[in-house]
């Protein structure tokens, strides 16, 4: 009897099953992790448990039952994320999602990131999970800019300190490039840059400056930018800048 692929991990050639699936753009590479440790994945014949699980082409993989869909072209989309909406695929207090208001013609696609309930501006999607894995990571270098208006008085010195870092309620936050566009009455608008963009990162810095956020949009993402998009409206990214900006990780098979 063959040990199952897991058993052979360590020797055997091939990519991370979670990459696989990711690539194939069947769901994200972190949902790829959470389904197999949940049992839904077999690999010729025998279910695995561990993301880390390596196969190749010559691999059978089934998903509940269904074969892996073939890899596509990598895409990627800009898309103009209006207030109310949450980026995810499902939602258990049943508000609506991002991914039920998106066209009915487009395939089945991932978030770049999040952008929280009451957060708008660009989203970028993308039909290959192991691509949002890698904009997503911190170590890709890529800023995200925002566009805020916070409840408060600006003190120079404090918005100016951000760009060390700053640690809020034990949580470390890298350097953050502040600068107040305007300060009308108890409210100010703020142009803010950041490379790490952890869970609600700039409410949350804002708030131990003693800065309420009422509205954050997010106008950039990378090279990507919301521009003149309209809320609600998708743009696909053209395949020769896609080419441009990531042809190393396209290249390479979405390897890191």
């Amino acid at each position: 009897m063959t040990n199952p692929p897991q058993a052979n991990a360590a020797t055997r050639p091939g990519d991370r099953l979670a990459k696989v699936m990711a690539r194939a753009g069947l769901c994200s590479r972190r949902d790829a992790e959470r389904w197999i440790a949940d049992g839904r994945v077999m690999v010729n014949g025998e279910t695995v448990t561990t993301p880390v699980t390596l196969v190749t082409a010559r691999d059978r993989v089934l998903v509940d039952g269904h074969p892996l869909p073939e890899a596509e072209q990598s895409r990627l989309w800009r898309y103009h994320k209006p207030t109310g909406l949450v980026t995810t695929a499902r939602d258990p207090e049943g508000r609506t999602t991002v991914f039920s208001q998106l066209p009915a013609d487009l395939p089945r696609v991932v978030s770049v990131g999040r952008l929280d309930l009451n957060s708008e501006g660009l989203l970028l999607l993308t039909n290959d999970g192991a691509l949002a894995r890698h904009l997503e990571l911190p170590a890709t270098g890529w800023p995200r800019r925002y566009r805020v208006r916070a409840h408060g008085r600006v003190d120079p010195k404090r918005l100016a300190s951000l760009k060390y870092g700053i640690t809020v309620d034990g949580v470390r936050y890298g350097p953050i490039d502040a600068a107040l566009e305007r300060q009308q009455g108890a409210n100010a608008w703020l142009t803010m840059s950041l490379h790490e963009g952890k869970n609600r990162e700039v409410r949350k810095v804002l708030e131990a400056i003693d800065l309420v956020v009422n509205r954050l949009i997010r106008v950039s993402y990378g090279p990507f930018h919301l521009g003149k998009l309209a809320p609600g409206a998708v743009e696909e990214v053209k395949a020769s800048v896609l080419r441009d900006q990531l042809g190393g990780f396209l290249e390479d098979g979405g390897r890191p």
